[in-house]
């Protein structure tokens, strides 16, 4: 009775303001007082039960004082449908429809910080609108290989190209009051054997390729949640990496967010405990394995941590720390009553989903200038592939969404050219025809009981009579493609779809091929197909943002955010590392998948550059309906020791008759260093709008971090004095102008 009334005069001098309110509920308060304020009032058992979940997505609070439930969701492209208490299963509500938003590919593609800004803000508005409290994204892990299976959630392929792409998205989510859970920390590369992976990585390649995105989400972005991986890290699990967790992230970038384990990655309470993590889920998820009352009880970081506690096995200032981060998490989300109510499938997120997806899709290849697609000669167009006609929101993993509503390619086409010309389609190939996952359906049933010979035949014989041939083929969320848990398992295309192109280039030469894929692919026909584009996973509004692109409504400015292979002995991780590893057993026993990154820091075209080779499409690449002329670099002459940064110039120039946006890329090459280094690395961008003839000064500026590496013997990054070269381009593959200095 006692503290029914505490509660209840607690509440009422909150809603009153007659009686004095605890600091911890008092929102006017600085955060770390409101954090001592509650600390101080729970007992040993609500400390606990606030470090692990309750359910499959939420953590308990503390009732008895008022401190509000965590509730998680997954959904980097999109907020996740909601599930059972206890079970994977839908809860089928009827209302838990989102806006699908492209794949992080996509943004990546974009070059553009004011895309990811507007990415994070919206989709962080359907987080709030569901009353989530931490977003389970980000994922920003280095395309190490084209084979992951999870890269379309990923950011590409170079360290300063996340770094500035992840910290806008992390502030538009939490201008929502909504936590970015930014994952998978770290050097989660790999789906195959993702439990067991032991990733060997030297501390300069670490800190130069692995590392960045996330020191930039917490530091700048200052996100207010990270999110282990599944994988090893020099033998001890990432969720509880102590060189990870503690000694990087919380010690030397003095981050004072929560680590959030992925769900079943947890192995122990011992590690755990001493690790740096903070809230564990997932661990027993079915809620029988320890008895359907206690199953959560039973967690690692829950009745074994307080029995250790109890019996002095462990410390209560470690516990402390943990529920520090927590409440701090709790304060900025669930308890923060300044943030906004946000709002769900809103007619300004679906058209930032159609913007960015727009924005995203790279044209790689235009011979002829056969795009854009001209209508008043284009009278019949011929549409080829499943992926015209599937639907990508469902299916790959805990990124499968239950989308409002998805516009196939070929409905988007239809709509935009159907009183122009006509559309015929050719299914070409028969790839998965479901379309389920979890228990949601995107109501598709693409079954098709023809045999490869007639379904090709057809293609041809439609392709052969059209004036303009588009092929959209790729990958799909199925397993061992685009997908959670398993990687790809080779870099060719499925379904026979190379060969069928290669037939399609033959009877007709206006052959557009638009790959939908989160990743590259091999293509051997490439000099076969006169028009190719990169199309990614683009949500709701798929349909609408192809063909916008294709007639050039749009005119295309993405830029690949990575190397597109022509085969994988031109992957660093292919031919000088080891992937998928070797087994080996560990101190405890343990089989792990040992992967030495024998390839180091060279990683994406820093591998193509040191050997001099030819991929598909450079990074970087991507063309327009126009063309931009480079003039001349300029720079000062010397970096001196007084300077804090120094500034570079170059001019560009729309040439062409289009309005369009160019990414203007600058390399750093360091001439002559005591350490071996990239010949050049990727250090700034600025994307910019030119109309029809209209010049700009592209003003970039550099610091000397810019100009450094890292040292693992100072354990620190060092700028060594000397000259260095500027480059400027419109890929990594396309450099238009040079400059250089020298930093004294």
């Amino acid at each position: 009775m006692k503290k029914l009334l505490l509660c209840v005069s607690v509440l009422l001098g909150v809603f009153t303001g007659k009686a004095e309110t605890p600091v911890y509920l008092d929102d006017s308060k600085p955060i770390e007082e409101r954090v001592e304020d509650a600390l101080s009032r729970m007992t040993l058992r609500e400390k606990i039960n606030l470090i692990h979940a309750q359910s499959k997505f939420s953590a308990p609070g503390v009732p008895r004082l008022g401190i509000a439930e965590i509730w998680c969701t997954d959904g980097p492209m999109g907020v996740r449908p909601e599930v059972l208490w206890d079970e994977w299963e839908q809860a089928g509500w009827t209302n838990d429809s989102c806006t699908a938003f492209p794949s992080l590919t996509a943004l990546a593609a974009t070059w553009n910080p004011d895309m990811a800004l507007l990415y994070g803000k919206s989709i962080g508005e359907e987080a709030r609108f569901r009353n989530k409290s931490v977003l389970l994204g980000p994922g920003i892990n280095v395309y190490r290989t084209p084979l992951n299976g999870r890269n379309f959630e990923y950011m590409g392929e170079d360290p300063y190209l996340i770094s500035e792409m992840v910290v806008p998205y992390v502030q538009g989510v939490q201008s929502n009051g909504v936590a970015a859970c930014v994952k998978h920390f770290a050097l989660n590369n790999n789906e195959i054997n993702r439990h067991t992976s032991n990733p060997i990585v030297d501390d300069r390649t670490l800190y130069e390729i692995y590392l960045p995105g996330f020191k930039a989400a917490a530091t700048e972005g200052d996100a207010w949640s990270f999110m282990g991986g599944y994988n090893l890290f020099r033998g001890e699990h990432a969720s509880y990496n102590p060189i990870l967790m503690n000694q990087i992230l919380k010690g030397e970038w003095d981050w004072d967010g929560a680590v959030i384990s992925d769900w079943g990655a947890v192995h122990d309470t011992a590690t755990a405990v001493s690790g740096g993590l903070d809230m564990e889920f997932g661990s027993w998820t079915n809620g029988l394995t320890n008895g359907q009352s206690n199953a959560y009880d039973n967690y690692f970081l829950a009745q074994p941590y307080l029995e250790g506690i109890q019996n002095g096995t462990y410390s209560e200032d470690e516990l402390n720390d943990k529920v520090r981060r927590v409440l701090r998490l709790t304060f900025r989300t669930a308890m923060n009553r300044n943030r906004p109510w946000g709002a769900m499938n809103s007619d300004e997120h679906v058209a930032a989903a159609r913007e960015i997806g727009e924005e995203g899709i790279v044209l790689l290849k235009n011979d002829n200038n056969i795009l854009p697609i001209d209508t008043h000669k284009t009278k019949k167009i011929a549409v080829i592939g499943e992926n015209a006609i599937k639907k990508m929101t469902v299916g790959g993993g805990s990124s499968s969404l239950k989308a409002r509503y998805e516009i196939t390619p070929l409905e988007g086409l239809q709509k935009r050219f159907g009183d122009e010309a006509e559309i015929i389609y050719a299914r070409g190939y028969v790839g998965d025809p479901s379309g389920n996952y979890n228990g949601v359906s995107t109501g598709q049933d693409l079954s098709d009981s023809r045999s490869p010979e007639e379904l090709t035949a057809e293609a041809l014989q439609v392709a052969k009579d059209a004036d303009l041939v588009i092929f959209i083929g790729g990958l799909n969320k199925s397993d061992h493609q685009d997908a959670e848990d398993s990687d790809r398992e080779t870099l060719s295309l499925p379904y026979g779809q190379d060969e069928l192109i290669t037939s399609l280039a033959k009877v007709n030469p206006n052959l557009v091929m638009l790959n939908i894929s989160g990743t590259g692919v091999a293509m051997p026909w490439v000099n076969e197909v006169p028009v190719i584009l990169q199309g990614w996973y683009l949500g709701n509004e798929t349909g609408n943002a192809i063909a916008s692109v294709l007639a050039g409504d749009v005119n295309p400015s993405g830029k690949l955010p990575y190397t597109y292979y022509a085969s994988l002995d031109q992957v660093g991780a292919h031919a000088e590392g080891e992937y998928p590893g070797h087994k080996s057993i560990d101190a405890l026993g343990n089989e792990v998948m040992d992967i030495p990154y024998n390839e180091g820091i060279y990683v994406g075209y820093r591998y193509i550059d040191k050997n001099k080779l030819k991929p598909t499409f450079p990074f970087g690449h991507g063309l327009s309906y126009t063309n931009y002329e480079y003039g001349k670099a300029v720079a000062p002459k010397f970096f001196a020791k007084d300077d804090d940064k120094i500034e570079i110039v170059v001019p560009v120039t729309n040439t062409g008759d289009r309005k369009g946006k160019e990414t203007v890329q600058l390399y750093v090459r360091d001439v002559k260093s005591s350490v071996d280094r990239p010949y050049k690395e990727l250090k700034r961008f600025k994307k910019v709008e030119l109309n029809p003839g209209e010049t700009k000064d592209v003003k970039f500026e550099l610091d000397r971090s810019a100009l450094s590496y890292f040292d693992a013997d100072k354990h620190d990054w060092v700028m060594e004095p000397g000259d260095f070269e500027i480059l400027i381009g419109a890929s990594s593959g396309d450099i238009r102008s040079k400059t250089s200095f020298k930093a004294e």
